[in-house]
């Protein structure tokens, strides 16, 4: 019979109603032991997946590498030009016709890259590890060997993606790195304070800011909390925002932490105290007096004694150092800046294209 209860015409099409799909298991019907299972095969998933991509890269590298060495071999032997690798990259294509990364462009990165590093250092980490625009943003950014490998260590052990790379090298980071001036070997236990110094900079660079002629402190705290993931990044690895004008009760009286922050990896909080002047040291009894009261109010009772970070427009390091010899709590002072310094010098800019140019070219022989 049809739906609407006449006979079914010869021809039509029947549908048998016996046809079903088998229903995914509900969680709750899974033995107790299966959620074991399950992050087990997980981990084995993710592990898998990161070494095979991380055998692929290290393979591209390795061939990247040995094209360069070859090229540059050749160029050394018999002085040759620039047209030697615009016919080498046509008859690469030619032969690859599938292929993407043979570009003249590309080629002249690979001979750099061959120039840069040591064959033994491209199959040890961290240069392994980083894929190939990563190494030409250090071959493009940098000339120095040992930078070059600080930035690269640094890479993998943050996670940095290649714009992240990019931005910490034009700011300048391995030269301000763990130069706050702060009185943590003094105040703290030597497995701490070590990381502790590290985790801070001098100066920091906010130079996602716009700020107006009159820097006051509230303008100053309004836009990095608008900008708080770039703000993040300044701050490093380990900082969580808490809150902003974090409000602290003493005995019936109101105070307003600027900033506070848990560090993930140190467990304690961190108090940062903005300052749009240069550093007095009376600074430091205002900042203390937050950092008492967070430890008090709310720290857990396995955290660590709070750390006070004073960010100051400028400052005299002596001023600074003396000031901090009478505080038996960890604070660390250091400037802020909304601009960045380029200096850096930029080996190879005269014969290489920029990284972004370079992808252009190399979205163009895929699309070909």
């Amino acid at each position: 019979m049809s739906r609407g209860g006449g006979e079914i015409q010869p021809g039509a099409r029947q549908y048998s109603t016996d046809a079903s799909f088998p229903a995914t298991p509900a969680v709750s019907s899974m033995p107790e032991w299966y959620p074991e299972l399950l992050a087990s095969v997980t981990r084995q998933v993710s592990t898998g997946r990161f070494k095979a991509i991380t055998a692929a890269n290290r393979e591209l590298l390795a061939s990247y590498y040995a094209m360069g060495q070859d090229i540059l071999d050749r160029q050394n032997l018999e002085g040759w030009g620039a047209r030697i690798i615009d016919r080498l990259a046509a008859d690469l294509k030619s032969q690859f016709p599938g292929a993407s990364g043979f570009s003249p462009r590309n080629l002249k990165y690979m001979r750099a890259f061959a120039e840069t590093w040591p064959a033994e250092a491209i199959v040890q980490a961290p240069l392994a590890q980083l894929p190939w625009y990563h190494h030409l943003a250090l071959i493009q950014k940098l000339d120095d060997p040992g930078t070059r490998l600080w930035y690269a260590n640094a890479s993998v052990e943050h996670g940095w993606s290649r714009n992240v790379l990019v931005h910490q090298i034009e700011s300048r980071l391995h030269e301000r790195s763990g130069q706050a001036v702060t009185n943590f070997s003094a105040t703290m236990p030597p497995s701490d304070s070590d990381l502790a110094q590290q985790s801070l900079k001098d100066p920091y660079v906010f130079d996602f800011l716009a700020l107006t002629d009159r820097r006051n402190e509230q303008e100053l705290e309004h836009q990095l909390i608008q900008h708080v993931e770039k703000f993040l990044l300044e701050l490093g690895q380990g900082f969580a925002f808490v809150g902003e004008q974090v409000r602290l009760e003493i005995n019936g009286d109101e105070f307003f932490a600027d900033l506070l922050f848990y560090h993930l990896r140190l467990r304690c909080y961190v108090v940062i105290e903005l300052k749009a002047t240069r550093f007095e040291p009376g600074f430091l009894g205002q900042l203390g007096m937050y950092m008492a009261a967070v430890d008090d109010l709310l720290a857990h009772a396995d955290d660590k004694p709070t750390i006070g970070l004073l960010l100051c427009k400028e400052k005299n390091n002596v001023v600074a150092e003396y000031a901090l010899r009478g505080y038996k709590t960890p604070i660390g002072v250091a400037e802020w800046t909304d601009t960045v310094v380029k200096s850096l010098p930029e080996e190879f800019s005269a014969s290489l294209p920029s990284i972004r140019e370079l992808e252009a070219e190399l979205s163009q022989d895929i699309s070909e």
